[in-house]
């Protein structure tokens, strides 16, 4: 296990109950120093069965892309974007996103106080502040400082997940859920100056 990894630990065990968790009562998980790795960390809201709230798209699960555009134009094969998976959590109105070895863990509200606080996914360093909100079936978010850049994800009439960064240069990526996001799956995702 990866150093840092405490933390997501601590977020993932059972309340002192020992009944069905909330989500009010699982800590918020944040990403390691250095990233999660070549694993995902086990599940933060294992065991919590609150229904999503409304207008919540079900996106939970472990996705793999399986297509990608950046300005409209598609991606070459061996764009490292197309390595990519993430899995995501949902439960009541908190969502748990992994990808690209960072957490993003948030109450999708549309306030700053329990959004995304955590690390840019480009460095592991630099902190982030995101608001995040469910808006007609599509999980938003809003970067704080940085008005007009929306980061979107919503499901397509196929069951597919379309993830729309404008700051990605245009990024555009659908992904295929492959799998329900359980125990610790393997992260093949490589990001080109970061990760070598």
């Amino acid at each position: 296990m990866r150093a840092g990894s405490v933390a997501v630990m601590a977020a993932h065990e059972r309340n002192g109950a020992g009944g069905a968790r909330t989500v009010d009562a699982i800590p918020v998980a944040h990403t390691p120093p250095g990233g999660f790795g070549a694993v995902f960390p086990p599940p933060v809201l294992e065991g919590c069965d609150e229904p999503l709230v409304a207008g919540a798209p079900d996106l939970r699960g472990l996705w793999q892309a399986i297509s990608a555009t950046r300005g409209g134009v598609p991606v070459a094969a061996d764009d490292p974007i197309l390595a990519y998976v993430e899995r995501i959590e949902q439960a009541g109105d908190r969502i748990v996103d992994m990808g690209g070895g960072t957490i993003a863990d948030a109450r999708a509200d549309g306030t700053e106080e329990r959004g995304v606080h955590d690390v840019s996914v480009f460095d592991f360093t630099t902190p982030i502040h995101v608001v995040a909100s469910y808006e007609d079936e599509v999980f938003v978010l809003r970067p704080v400082g940085i008005p007009g850049i929306e980061v979107t994800r919503r499901l397509d009439d196929d069951g597919r997940m379309v993830w729309t960064r404008p700051d990605g240069g245009g990024l555009v990526v659908t992904l295929e859920r492959i799998g329900d996001g359980a125990g610790t799956p393997p992260n093949p995702f490589v990001l080109p100056g970061r990760d070598g």
